[in-house]
């Protein structure tokens, strides 16, 4: 009777093993892959705890480099703007492969991708955002700008699905979390419906109105709100009550987004004092916020206007992305040059370097964090 037990007990551990659900991406085994572009051809894989590059893959007629980095939401695949800004490459991370190349020009029509891209969260549709041309024979021929919308099923050879028209100068583009708004950053926020290009909302940032302060200026090509979910970015505005000689007449904030409630928020932490390229929310503390170019600041945007700014530190070089560990405690700063450099989010201090293959430089490319 005990030996028949043992049968009957180990026979419901073998189907319990056996339905049991395989690991998936942001699973408790999972590590923090940071994702990043070298010119003039390259995808490369950093596992940052390790502080090592664990891979590197080629990109198909690539050159002069990648631009955006999007990763696919499981991330196996990476897409990533090529070919002089004409083409989006799909890189299986896994085999190296090129699975998916979408060439945007043809003919007589010459079309760049200018930095906007962003997948949907279930993986099927990539969003582009696009500036084309009619070639002339002395002359170009200005079109509208527009972003395509292609099927990532489709593979090599691409074509969109779906052109919607989108407003000029949009540099940063995400979808919500649930995939029923297109956020496109311009001179404003652009809220569009993602099937049908309609706009739904606009969240004013150039023309925010407020009493005493002019337009607010931003510039930001860099998407790096995977960890938190929060896209931000810094801005600048002067106030018309100043005088231009006046230090306190010029001051630096920070936009941010929740991708999940459409919360908006745009808020001051200091005299303008440093220039700074972009910035990356905290994903467990997220009234924090790490900003980067010559320098590297921590924000604290949850304290009174005076004390926001807990830390400022010089950097060796210019970085012009930044990205955070999925537990909060590490900083990522890259996206020019050879090197990552890693430091603790507790106290700004350094912590690591990780070089990049054969001196590699990573200008203009993301900075992207997956886990795999």
């Amino acid at each position: 009777m005990l030996h028949s037990f043992k049968k009957s007990a180990l026979l419901g551990v073998l189907l319990a093993l056996a339905v049991a659900p395989a690991a998936v991406p942001g699973a408790a085994d999972a590590k923090d892959i940071l994702l990043t572009g070298v010119k003039p051809d390259k995808i490369v894989m950093v596992d940052v705890k390790a502080r090592e590059v664990i891979k590197t893959l080629e990109i198909p007629n690539a050159a002069p480099g990648n631009l955006t980095i999007t990763p696919s939401p499981d991330g196996k695949i990476a897409y990533t703007i090529v070919n002089r800004w004409e083409s989006v490459s799909g890189i299986d991370l896994d085999s190296g492969k090129e699975v998916f190349r979408a060439d945007f020009s043809s003919g007589k029509t010459r079309v760049k991708a200018m930095f906007a891209m962003d997948i949907s969260p279930d993986g099927k549709e990539l969003f582009v955002f696009q500036s084309p041309v009619k070639l002339g024979l002395g002359e170009y021929e200005v079109q509208d700008t527009r972003v395509a919308v292609y099927n990532t099923a489709d593979g090599i050879g691409a074509k969109p699905v779906r052109l919607m028209p989108a407003p000029r100068r949009t540099a940063v583009m995400s979808l919500s979390k649930d995939g029923k708004k297109l956020y496109l950053l311009n001179w404003d926020l652009t809220v569009m419906d993602p099937m049908t290009g309609a706009v739904v909302d606009v969240h004013k940032v150039r023309n925010w109105g407020r009493a005493n302060f002019g337009e607010p200026d931003i510039l930001d090509v860099w998407p790096q709100w995977e960890t938190a979910g929060v896209f931000s970015t810094p801005y600048y505005v002067v106030r018309t009550d100043k005088s231009p000689d006046d230090p306190a007449a010029y001051k630096t904030g920070l936009l941010t987004l929740d991708l999940e409630t459409d919360e908006f928020k745009m808020d001051g932490f200091e005299d303008t004092a440093v220039v700074i390229f972009s910035s990356v929310i905290n994903p467990v503390r997220r009234n924090e916020a790490y900003m980067v170019y010559t320098t590297l600041s921590k924000v604290d945007m949850s304290k009174p206007l005076a004390e926001r700014l807990v830390k400022r530190i010089n950097l060796d070089h210019t970085y012009y992305a930044v990205n955070v560990s999925s537990d909060g405690t590490e900083i990522y700063v890259g996206g020019t040059m050879d090197d990552i450099a890693v430091y603790s989010t507790a106290d700004l201090s350094r912590i690591g370097t990780i070089k990049m293959p054969d001196g590699g430089d990573q200008a203009l490319s993301s900075l992207r964090l997956i886990q795999r």
